[in-house]
């Protein structure tokens, strides 16, 4: 008979032989910049996630810095918006002055900045749009000039969520010819039409006004279409992949782990926050146990990257399970 169980006869074997670990570095936070003044605005559908104004960042900035994590994902909420979300790439506009600010007084943190239309358009889609339709070559010099206005403000790795057609492409040559050759690119590869987006759109203001993202993201039925997606990205000049959501797709997780050997990210996304969140406050679950589970699951599956908004948290049950 095979004796599986002497190596988890106590905590000690248990941790010796573990296959899979979680790190503070391995998570990235993030965070939601808003326009105005004394401003931390919490978001009802993701407990214990704000909206800070600039001069209130300090205060998560601070507890970012302490926690050793990987670092943090910038999204901008501007008081303007119009139909070509013109404050995306404007040289003052509400990302550019967060990601100026953090990197000149936390030069350690590093930046990851979200590059997509969405919360910048009165429409609330990706991309620009005529009639009906989300145009695609038409948004791809907005999406570049976007990428290199907040390259210019420090920003250390540019992330293009848009899931428009060619857009690797056109923002590596961008970036190049603006001299950020040594910018790297996540790109949101396979980026699905996803429900659990819905507290996130709440957070950044980004629902779509009409119609919704089926045109541009992916159906969530689609595994192999996912591959073709990552393959070309690459092709295209992409130094990290990402697979969105994370939980509902850690066999696609899994499969662009066995196929391509670049940096993988997962987005533990707003939806499975909330969930989470929502069951642990009626006492349903143990938050922590679920979370460090969650999170397990998805570097087993592959990811080296996990992007989550549990990151602070984590790192606190790490360093008291250290003590």
């Amino acid at each position: 008979m095979k004796r599986f169980r002497r190596l988890r006869a106590s905590e000690q074997l248990r941790n010796l032989v573990r296959e899979t670990h979680l790190q503070t570095g391995d998570l990235i936070y993030p965070i939601f910049v808003e326009e105005g003044e004394d401003r931390k605005t919490p978001v009802d559908s993701m407990p214990g996630i704000f909206r800070w104004s600039i001069d209130r960042l300090d205060e998560i900035l601070l507890q970012v810095v302490q926690s050793g994590i990987g670092g943090i994902l910038v999204f901008g909420i501007p008081a303007h918006k119009d139909e070509t979300g013109s404050s995306a790439y404007e040289e003052n506009g509400i990302t550019q002055r967060a990601v100026r600010y953090i990197k000149q007084n936390y030069p350690e943190i590093l930046i990851i900045a979200d590059v997509c239309l969405c919360e910048y358009t009165s429409h609330g889609h990706c991309g620009l749009v005529c009639g009906d339709e989300i145009l695609n070559d038409e948004t791809l010099p907005l999406l570049a000039k976007m990428a290199v206005s907040l390259a210019k403000c420090g920003a250390d790795i540019i992330a293009p969520s848009d899931m428009m057609d060619g857009r690797i492409a056109y923002i590596r040559n961008a970036l190049d010819e603006s001299g950020h050759v040594h910018t790297p690119i996540l790109s949101y590869s396979a980026k699905f039409a996803s429900g659990y987006y819905a507290p996130f759109r709440d957070a950044a203001d980004s629902a779509p006004s009409f119609g919704d993202r089926k045109t541009y993201q992916m159906d969530y039925a689609n595994g192999r279409e996912a591959m073709r997606e990552i393959e070309e990205d690459i092709a295209e000049g992409a130094d990290m992949i990402m697979v969105k959501p994370a939980l509902a797709y850690l066999d696609l997780v899994r499969q662009a782990r066995d196929k391509f050997d670049l940096p993988l990210a997962v987005y533990n996304v707003s939806g499975e926050y909330a969930m989470v969140k929502a069951a642990s406050s009626l006492g349903y679950i143990d938050e922590k146990k679920i979370v460090l589970e969650n999170l397990t699951a998805m570097k087993r599956a592959g990811a080296d990257i996990l992007i989550t908004y549990h990151a602070l948290d984590v790192c606190r049950w790490l360093c008291e399970e250290k003590e």
